[in-house]
């Protein structure tokens, strides 16, 4: 039986098409691609195709940026000695090594700190504060972390330790009493752009904080530093956060990824040939899925020091150690994510059907805390409902969420504060601590707030179709013009378009459960691709279809021929 998902077809908007097609020799698909994605004038769809540093905006529209900046040359000019205190996945891994590496420019005395992911748990702590005094610390840089610790904060203080927030998670009611609190989130915080990842509020402040050292002749005796050369970490930190890839976060994406293809960092390119890349261009799907699992791993299983120094060295045989560390990190990960994800696949089953179920919110002592957000993203992509899962030691629980589009994570544990010990996260994804007593009355008050807001319809997977046509207008020309849209991640996805009755032959599954076959129509045939659903040879083979895909150019041997990956199957006739 084929999957049950509904199909959204964009609206055309022919006389916005026709001038797009016009005015920059594209395709009619590749134009209703702009409008779909609600470019809709020809100022908005010329920065889209051929935005640039240019664009970016001022980061003194962010509330705090003057006073961080300030802060932080009087710490420089005074000697004070400094701590960037980040987070242990992707984006608070690159958000510190971009921090740390410019300021180690500037700066004899810097230091850097990451928490242990099981004994301290996210963002600062005592215990943390304490040893940083303890070396003699008096400004800590928090980098993807710190705006939800007014307590840690106001302790720092009492040491006499100031503290600047550098943070893009959600804002509390109550801001921490630090020097300066950068965040464009905050109500009061002008930046237009509300959805940078940590390491993109990172890269303003640096933007900033070099402008106003060239305001005091900082640089008037030594180079000038190119912020450019940053934008590796800030793709990769962006790419791994799943922020939108838009405004200026499509800046950073596309520039880093031309800068991880040109093999500048040293550890960057020993992680691709340690994971087997050799050439194989690095995109935001070959990012996804090779390079930030690898430092994720690292925070997850194993220490994240590994991964910053990764980042940081420029010795081609240290950078060749860390990433063989990071890849055996990264197979214990994949082993423990594939035990928890059949033992929870097993239980739900055992649960009878989910279509009752709001939510999914799972414990067990046996989960290790370091991989079971990736777990509940897994649960998520399978049952298409919002997912806690929780790690149990002691009485208490620690938990990571993943939500689907249409509910808001984040505001639904705000409805749930008096069951949980302290939350945080956003819209997408979120982390818990929780009492073990209190886990079945959270599983049922999310669940209850997941069927109230939404109807039984919105919790089926949807499949938003940019275009519809026929197999012979896929063309390399068109396929092309894709990669102007590039790169691709959320709010800017890969294009997907759908072909109408079409037949498919010769399904075979091939690798890893992947189903590889031709698809024919319109007196033309395409290899195609679905992956993880060989399960579904059976089902298609002489039957009419409807096939939604995105077209892609496969190289091999010297040679390349168009290959739909294909996103999504039905019945002929039955998506409309």
């Amino acid at each position: 039986m084929l999957p049950i998902t509904r199909w959204k077809l964009s609206e055309t908007k022919e006389e916005i098409q026709a001038l797009f097609v016009k005015e920059f020799k594209l395709s009619p698909i590749v134009a209703q691609i702009l409008i779909n994605r609600q470019i809709t004038d020809l100022e908005t769809a010329n920065r889209y195709l051929n935005s640039s540093l240019h664009d970016l905006h001022s980061p003194y529209l962010m509330k705090d940026m003057k006073q961080g900046v300030e802060r932080l040359i009087r710490a420089v000019q005074g000697g004070e000695k400094l701590a960037v205190y980040g987070d242990y996945d992707a984006d608070g891994i690159t958000s510190l090594a971009c921090l740390y590496r410019f300021l180690q420019g500037i700066h004899d005395r810097v230091m850097y700190y990451i928490p242990d992911r099981v004994d301290e748990g996210y963002s600062l702590n005592r215990k943390a504060i304490d040893r940083l005094k303890a070396q003699d610390v008096s400004l800590i840089v928090t980098v993807d972390c710190g705006v939800s610790d007014r307590e840690e904060i106001d302790y720092a203080r009492s040491l006499g330790i100031d503290t600047i927030v550098l943070d893009h998670h959600e804002v509390p009611p109550a801001l921490p009493r630090a020097s300066a609190v950068i965040n464009p989130n905050r109500s009061d915080c002008s930046f237009p752009f509300k959805q940078l990842a940590g390491v993109g509020i990172v890269f303003n402040f640096l933007i900033a904080l070099r402008g106003g050292l060239r305001n005091i002749g900082f640089w008037s005796n030594r180079p000038y530093p190119n912020l450019r050369d940053y934008l590796d970490l800030v793709a990769l930190g962006t790419i791994g956060d799943l922020s939108p890839l838009v405004d200026e976060n499509r800046i950073f994406a596309r520039i880093g990824l031309e800068l991880i293809n040109e093999d500048r960092r040293v550890g960057l390119k020993a992680l691709r040939d340690t994971a087997g890349l050799g050439n194989t261009a690095i995109d935001s799907g070959v990012a996804s899925f090779a390079l930030i699992p690898r430092i994720n791993a690292a925070g997850r299983v194993g220490t994240p020091d590994d991964a910053v120094r990764l980042l940081l060295t420029e010795d081609p045989a240290e950078a060749q150690r860390l990433a063989s560390r990071l890849e055996t990190c990264n197979r214990e990960r994949q082993r423990l994510e594939k035990t928890i994800f059949d033992e929870i696949i097993a239980r739900i089953h055992s649960m009878g059907d989910t279509k009752d179920k709001g939510a999914l919110v799972l414990a067990s002592p046996e989960w290790h805390p370091g991989v079971i957000g990736i777990v509940a993203s897994r649960v998520v992509d399978r049952f298409y409902r919002p997912t806690i899962l929780i790690s149990l030691k002691d009485g208490i629980g620690k938990g990571s969420g993943r939500s689907i589009a249409e509910f808001n994570l984040y505001e639904g544990l705000k409805i749930c504060d008096p069951l949980l010990i302290s939350y945080g996260g956003h819209r997408y994804a979120a982390g818990i601590s929780v009492k073990e007593g209190d886990i079945e009355k959270l599983s049922e008050v999310l669940g209850d707030l997941v069927k109230e807001g939404l109807v039984v319809q919105e919790l089926l997977p949807e499949t938003h179709i940019d275009a519809q046509c026929s197999l012979n207008q896929i063309t390399h020309d068109l396929v092309s013009q894709f990669d102007r849209l590039a790169p691709f991640g959320t709010r800017n996805p890969e294009p997907i378009i759908c072909t109408r009755n079409v037949q498919v032959s010769y399904p075979t599954v091939v690798g890893n459960r992947h189903l590889k076959m031709r698809v024919y129509g319109d007196g033309v045939s395409c290899s195609s691709i679905w992956f993880n659903k060989g399960d579904y040879a059976q089902d298609i083979e002489g039957v009419r279809l409807d096939i939604a895909f995105t077209p892609q150019i496969n190289y091999w041997n010297g040679s390349s021929n168009i290959q739909l990956k294909v996103r999504d199957i039905a019945a002929a006739s039955t998506q409309t």
